[in-house]
């Protein structure tokens, strides 16, 4: 009934990927194109939360039997 860790691990590392490439665009003097990356890895973990949710909401219905 846990989330796979995976998942876990994948949220962590585009956290750490985002935050490296910040600093090194922000001390690059590339301020415009940090945000960019910023804004990019926020889309793409919030893809990844919409497709747990989606999954817990399926089990949900399941549960309860709203298939039809």
């Amino acid at each position: 009934m846990g989330i796979d860790v995976d998942v876990i691990f994948k949220i962590a590392g585009v956290g750490i990927i985002v935050a490296f490439l910040v600093t090194i665009l922000d001390q690059a003097g590339k301020k415009e194109y940090s945000q960019w990356v910023v804004l990019i890895g926020f889309i793409y973990i919030l893809f990844q939360v919409a497709t747990i949710v989606n999954d817990l909401f399926q089990k949900i219905k399941s549960v309860f039997l709203f298939n039809g």
